[in-house]
């Protein structure tokens, strides 16, 4: 009999298991892939920054002559970017492993059903075993959303993990969906040389950021050779001998393009299908998603959930923390999240991060608030890096000053915010961030500015009356 058995060694589980048992509480995790970690380690998160990565270096480098560099010949090596991927992805995954076993974190293989509140059946190889547990955590994550119309299992129509393992760089790209994953994914095939263009239904570019970023973002990856058509519908999507025919309509026009590879990269959905036995009544959305409350508790004593099967973005971090607070409820502890305080990160170049509200937010609720603003093109470190695009805002209430929402598009975006979300963690106010001594020269500074703008004391731009 164990404590507690976690369901899925994703980035919400593995840390589960490990705190679990850090706490003493005997645990097991039971994961129906050959490695731990998720897709976040296996084929989301991880891979597709190391490619990011690579492919921005080789943009870079392309800049060297600005800082009076010459390179003659410049080239790159496909294989050597996945090599370099795929060991780093190794090297985490078997870190879990590890982790586990320096943890006496039990590590179970197969495919696990959820019978009753204590009782979990797993499959694999053709043999079942019954494990007991007195508290069950599901943590079994999400898969990307088919498109019937396109679907993935035609030749040359991929899922964003498939995106991932191209052996060559396709001449001419097309994306369905012009999210956070489709964007990065645009990113890393067009800094190497396809033809990239992105097919969103949706009218609105982002529409949950901040809508002068959202605009100065469509603007940069236009820049970049992203070519991004809004308020497209994709009709059609076919194999051929010469890749895939894609026909989509735009308003009242019908359009068509080739290309070699088409990605579908329109959400996900959460991996609840077939884990619970017929007999047991927890409660699960149409979409899928476990019904639960603010402390991931089920509709069912001693089961619960966290990550992408449950509401809110489904965002590693977030998995992670829930998983924490959940070990500790179980053992005792009393904790719990703040989930207005979930940074959101779009690792495009520039990159794009935010946390807390928004103004089209605000509006809506009728909360009076005041914003500061700041360049990078006013910032010294982020122009002698050459990193000068964007800038940072601070929304703060009016009548008390506290920040509400922090919006990042530039260098460092996602640490900047980060750097906002400990002030905004104990209820700073932009005054208080403002009168903290940031270091010079760094882009940090840019934070500390805008802090300062929020009441008109910025001192390295103008202010407004």
């Amino acid at each position: 009999m164990f404590d507690v058995v976690v369901i899925g060694s994703g980035p919400g589980g593995y840390v589960a298991a490990i705190r679990a048992s850090q706490l003493g509480l005997k645990t097991a995790c039971i994961e129906v892939e050959p490695t731990h970690g998720g897709v976040c380690l296996n084929s989301g998160c991880i891979p597709s920054k190391s490619l990011l990565a690579s492919s921005q270096q080789y943009i870079e480098a392309n800049k060297l002559s600005d800082h009076g560099i010459n390179v003659s010949t410049l080239h790159f090596d496909l294989s050597k970017m996945m090599e370099r991927k795929n060991e780093i992805v190794s090297q985490l995954t078997s870190g879990v492993s590890s982790l586990f076993k320096a943890n006496k974190v039990r590590s179970v293989r197969g495919l696990a059903k959820v019978i009753n509140s204590k009782t979990i059946e797993v499959t694999h190889n053709g043999k079942s075993e019954i494990i007991k547990t007195k508290n069950i955590i599901i943590a079994t994550g999400s898969s990307p959303i088919d498109l019937p119309i396109a679907s993935v299992f035609q030749e040359n129509i991929e899922d964003s993990a498939g995106a991932l393992e191209f052996e060559s760089i396709p001449s001419k790209l097309a994306i369905v969906g012009a999210g956070i994953i489709g964007l990065e994914l645009g990113s890393v095939w067009a800094r190497l040389g396809a033809e990239v263009t992105i097919i969103e239904v949706e009218d609105e570019f982002l529409p949950k950021v901040d809508k002068r970023i959202g605009r100065d973002v469509l603007k940069t990856l236009k820049t970049q050779g992203l070519n991004i058509s809004l308020g497209s519908e994709v009709i059609e999507a076919t194999s051929n001998s010469k890749g895939v025919k894609v026909i989509y309509r735009k308003k009242d026009d019908l359009l068509d393009i080739q290309v070699d590879k088409l990605i579908v990269a329109i959400g996900r959905k959460p991996n609840t299908a077939n884990l619970f036995d017929k007999d047991c009544e927890l409660v699960i959305d149409e979409n899928g998603y476990i019904l639960v409350n603010d402390v991931c508790e089920t509709t069912i004593d001693s089961i619960f959930a966290i990550g992408d099967v449950v509401r809110g973005p489904m965002l590693a971090h977030k998995a992670s923390e829930e998983g924490i607070m959940v070990a500790e409820r179980i053992a005792g502890n009393n904790m719990d999240l703040n989930y207005d305080l979930i940074p959101s990160v779009i690792y495009i170049h520039p990159e794009v991060a935010w946390v807390g509200r928004g103004e089209e937010e605000l509006k809506k609720e009728k909360i009076d608030y005041i914003t500061g603003t700041f360049p990078f093109a006013a910032n010294g470190r982020a122009l002698t890096s050459g990193e000068s695009t964007g800038f940072v805002k601070i929304i703060s209430d009016k009548g008390t000053d506290k920040i509400l929402g922090v919006h990042v598009f530039g260098p460092s975006a996602a640490d900047i915010v980060q750097q906002a979300i400990i002030a905004m963690n104990f209820g700073s106010t932009s005054e208080q961030l403002g009168s903290t001594i940031f270091s010079h020269p760094t882009v940090s500074e840019a934070l500390h500015e805008a802090a300062l703008a929020v009441n008109r004391k910025a001192i390295h731009i103008g202010n407004r009356n």
